[in-house]
């Protein structure tokens, strides 16, 4: 038989292991409790904005926007106040149909829309201030499915909802809490905003986003908020409420605004309270498949929204948001981590910075179904022109159809996802 060799003895071997040394589980807690206490507010960047576009490529742009709104116009459905708040202010009002003379939306924006505002938070340290040179990361917006390890992928729940906020709050990297994270179904729709918003407050001491699927709960929102802030939700230099909330207010594109979404901007604006002006584009399918017809439609409806809501209370705050994607010419599927995105995200905060008002958009999007090297190539992809772009207020770490969130859960995979 081979001789067996033993092995030899060494003073390290024959020292017990000390799990209390560097890199053991004591450490590691004492490394994430240091790192706990290093946190900001918000980033304020220090690196130039990357630009695709000259000044001509830009003005051509914003020249063919103001066609959109002169010749095309856009359409407020369903909601008489509103037009009669454009044919006052001097639009031209045949219908439902509102068009605009040039120059007129982008002069009312700059007229009396903030450049920068501070969002107040319950927590004075966690306020956030959108605009500028800073940028705020909020998470998710909107998913109706999650997935976790343990059960796969189903419908949100309330405690879904309120596990995420508890999340957000914990994670540095994320310094506002978000709006609907995920949709929680188990609750009905007339009365789950309540207890949406509610866990933003309860489970979070940053700011938050308040509802707008009705006035009526946008209106809700506002009620709760001042119930929130007591005493000091109204600014002793100004006299005028603080802005506590943002909400997100989706243009039905192409070019429409329904009643919801007019009404809702109505509730906020009157409050003072900050909205997002956003179109909600998928190239090829509701705008042109190129990027610079993409880009000008984009422009001529967060013009319109930025605009209207101006002239229901001149200096309430407004936010230019961006949306766009592709589709799958062949499906008709959303794409995600494409070139053509990360254009319009550059081109659209260029112009955002232009108008002077905060630019608000995406990051971390991708069309994976699960948590896999698809998912984290193409959220790398589109979150790469958010930070070079300038964006202001980013909703991550999300995925359009899939949001990945790796601060993780009990099953340390848990996202939540929408349906593609």
């Amino acid at each position: 038989m081979d001789e067996v060799t033993q092995p030899i003895a060494t003073p390290e071997a024959a020292a017990p292991r000390n799990r209390r040394t560097a890199g053991g589980r004591e450490a590691k807690r004492a490394a994430r409790s240091a790192r706990s206490g290093h946190s900001v507010p918000y980033i304020t960047r220090k690196i130039p904005y990357y630009e695709v576009l000259d000044e001509e490529g830009l003005s051509i742009i914003e020249h063919n926007a103001d066609t959109i709104l002169e010749e095309i116009g856009i359409d407020f459905r369903d909601d008489p106040e509103a037009l009669d708040i454009w044919r006052k202010a001097g639009a031209d009002v045949k219908g439902e149909r509102v068009r605009m003379p040039r120059g007129m939306c982008r002069a009312l924006v700059q007229a009396t829309a903030p450049r920068e505002f501070i969002q107040h938070a319950r927590n004075p340290a966690n306020n956030v201030v959108i605009g500028g040179k800073n940028t705020v990361f909020a998470p998710a917006y909107g998913s109706p499915f999650v997935r976790d390890l343990d059960h796969g992928r189903r419908y949100a729940t309330i405690a879904d909802f309120q596990n995420f906020v508890k999340l957000a709050y914990t994670a540095n990297s994320i310094h506002h809490s978000g709006g609907t994270i995920c949709e929680p179904v188990d609750l009905p729709v007339n009365k789950r905003h309540f207890d949406m918003v509610y866990a933003h407050m309860k489970c979070s001491d940053k700011p938050y986003m308040g509802s707008v699927t009705h006035p009526s709960r946008a209106h809700d929102t506002v009620e709760m908020s001042k119930a929130l802030f007591g005493d000091s939700f109204i600014d002793p230099l100004t006299g005028k409420p603080k802005t506590v909330c943002i909400s997100l207010i989706n243009a039905n594109s192409p070019m429409t605004f329904d009643d919801t979404m007019l009404g809702a901007a109505k509730v906020y604006a009157r409050a003072n309270q900050a909205t997002i002006i956003t179109p909600f584009i998928l190239a090829g399918a509701m705008s042109p498949v190129t990027v610079a017809g993409t880009c000008a439609q984009t422009l001529a409806e967060a013009l319109a929204g930025m605009a209207f809501v101006q002239l229901v209370n001149p200096g309430a705050p407004v936010v230019l948001g961006s949306f766009a994607s592709s589709v799958s010419m062949q499906s008709g599927a959303p794409t995600f981590g494409t070139p053509e995105p990360a254009l319009v995200l550059y081109v659209m905060a260029a112009l955002a910075r232009r108008v002077g008002v905060p630019f608000r958009s995406g990051g971390g999007l991708c069309g994976s179904k699960i948590a896999d090297a698809q998912a984290a190539s193409e959220a790398a992809n589109t979150m790469l022109p958010t930070c070079l772009g300038g964006v202001n207020l980013c909703c991550t770490p999300r995925a359009g159809w899939k949001v990945v969130c790796p601060w993780a859960t009990k099953s340390s995979s848990w996202t939540a996802t929408r349906p593609a």
